[in-house]
């Protein structure tokens, strides 16, 4: 069995845990990173003594640019709570920003969208 073999299984897929990859976090630290958050590297050089992972390295060249987070989530092949945890390690860091998205506002009233689509029909 070659070094490769062992870490893959063909049918069930990769046989390390998504909890090794955090090192055993579920959660984030930090704020909860919503789907429609907006990740991009800050370009700032990780520190000397930091080791970062492949998952962490791959992160941070997606988020070179301006990315949402669900574009992330969907890029790698990994679980959504442990894109979560990874991108909060960056986070942590200073290496990846976090850009909420700005309220557009009070959704309109149910009532009002009503009226409006009866006075669309009635045209």
């Amino acid at each position: 069995m070659s070094p490769e073999d062992r870490w893959l299984d063909q049918d069930a897929g990769p046989v390390v845990r998504p909890y090794t990859v955090t090192r055993g976090r579920t959660r984030t630290r930090g704020d909860a990173l919503d789907l429609i958050a907006v990740l991009e590297a800050t370009g700032v050089p990780p520190r000397a003594r930091l080791r970062l992972d492949p998952e962490h390295r791959m992160l941070l060249t997606l988020c070179r640019r301006p990315v949402a987070f669900a574009d992330i989530a969907s890029e790698v092949d990994l679980p959504v709570g442990v894109v979560r945890v990874l991108v909060d390690d960056l986070r942590d860091e200073n290496l990846i920003r976090v850009l909420k998205p700005t309220p557009t506002g009070d959704a309109p009233d149910e009532l009002v969208l009503r009226k409006l689509l009866h006075g669309l029909r009635a045209l």
